[in-house]
């Protein structure tokens, strides 16, 4: 290993070595973990010394109050605080601290094997990969939370899988990483919360990293848990969603569009009643909520798709006609078509109601479909007004006396 990790291999992005001759830094954030932080620190440095790496541990305090930075100081750690809270703001203060080109993320609360730090290591060393994921899955049956277990994870890690084409690793949300520094520095990471697991995936993935996943078990947690599920979960939602609005917004609103659509075209060329055995089901009623959901959901996934700072290149390419000056009158002319449309099938139906015409066959069918039109163009119609405003309001010049723009700050704001 020692021979390994001193190849080539392993220095950083300006080919320059770990500074003080480090090879590892073990990075652990650290919020009143006063009874773990100083076992985890003599485990990590016993196993940087077991498996003959030169190696530094650093711990983040994040506000601690109980005296953790002391307790990791005592253990032989570099202690360096971060004021912003957050788990993702710790880990990036402590990333950027890293005096070593491959850096070891882990928790402070003894939930990681630390012992097996240089597993994690290995395939960096062997330069096969430059993410590696630890799996807490194998052995994890009785230490982690049921529901994080069989619903929380693997549903994250299905949708961070799906955002990033396929990539096969299966426990997403897994704080026991080994990566080289100058590429995960290269990334521009920005969240501060639980969601940072999720960004360093997705970024990895797009920028073409190579992420592997080795399995290391996990242990009960010493201390209170700082995780909050349903708030952490959502953070971990509204990033993928600026990360890869076509997967949460863009690909669902096309698929409701076509099933609501589907819905009315079935149900005005056949029964508009599907016997359920003694039941009785009209699926017309579902047509306009999938159609209207659908398009605003088609439409708002790609605004976010262009204006997210977070999404990728490629994504912003693929979305660049939402920024175009006509984008706005498209949608409005699109509004006009679909209010006129639906007003007009709407004034048909009267007129078969009061028998100046013949009366048709699934008139409920075609009332839902005239609402649906006017609806969606309702939608688009508000839209075409906010966009316009917006790009009015970016083109007022600056205030009398204000700083000169500069350069792609008027994109950003």
């Amino acid at each position: 290993m020692t021979e390994a990790i001193n190849d080539v291999s392993l220095v950083d992005g300006h080919g320059k070595r770990g500074g003080r001759g480090y090879q590892v830094s073990v990075v652990l954030p650290c919020l009143n973990e006063l009874e773990s932080v100083a076992r985890c620190v003599e485990e990590a440095s016993l196993a940087l010394k077991g498996a003959g790496l030169l190696g530094e541990v650093i711990v983040v305090d994040n506000g601690s109050t109980d005296g953790s930075s002391g307790a990791a100081r005592a253990a032989g750690a570099r202690v360096i605080f971060e004021a912003q809270f957050g788990y993702g703001s710790a880990l990036r203060t402590g990333i950027a601290a890293a005096s070593a080109p491959v850096v070891v993320m882990a928790d402070a609360d003894c939930t990681y094997p630390l012992s097996s730090l240089s597993e994690l290591v290995e395939p960096i060393v062997r330069d096969e990969a430059d993410l590696v994921i630890a799996n807490r899955f194998v052995g994890a049956s009785s230490t982690m939370p049921f529901l994080h277990r069989t619903v929380g994870t693997p549903i994250l890690s299905l949708l961070i899988r799906k955002a990033c084409g396929g990539m096969g690793v299966r426990d997403s949300q897994s704080g026991f990483r080994a990566f080289r520094r100058s590429s995960v520095m290269e990334l521009g990471l920005r969240a501060t919360g639980m969601e940072f697991a999720s960004e360093m995936l997705i970024r990895s993935a797009q920028q073409g990293l190579r992420i592997c996943e080795v399995s290391c078990g996990y242990r009960q947690r010493v201390g209170q848990s700082k995780l909050h599920a349903f708030a952490d979960g959502w953070r971990h939602l509204n990033l993928i969603c600026q990360l890869a609005p076509q997967l949460l917004l863009v690909v669902p609103g096309l698929l409701m569009l076509i099933v609501g659509t589907s819905i009315s075209l079935t149900t005005l060329l056949g029964p508009d009643t599907l016997e359920l055995g003694s039941v009785r089901w009209q699926p017309i009623f579902f047509a306009p909520i999938f159609v209207v959901s659908g398009a605003l959901a088609l439409l708002g996934g790609a605004v976010t798709a262009h204006y997210s700072v977070l999404a990728g290149v490629a994504t912003h390419k693929r979305f660049a006609f939402v920024g175009r000056a006509g984008f706005g009158r498209r949608c409005f002319l699109i509004a006009l078509g679909s209010i006129a449309l639906g007003l007009a099938v709407d004034a048909a139906l009267f007129l078969m109601w009061v028998d100046a015409f013949p009366t048709v066959a699934n008139r409920v069918a075609l009332a839902a479909l005239a609402q649906s039109l006017i609806m969606v163009g309702g939608v688009y119609a508000t839209f075409s007004i906010i966009h316009r405003l917006v790009v009015a309001q970016a083109r007022y010049p600056r205030p009398l006396g204000a700083e000169p723009v500069r350069a792609g700050e008027l994109h950003a704001s």
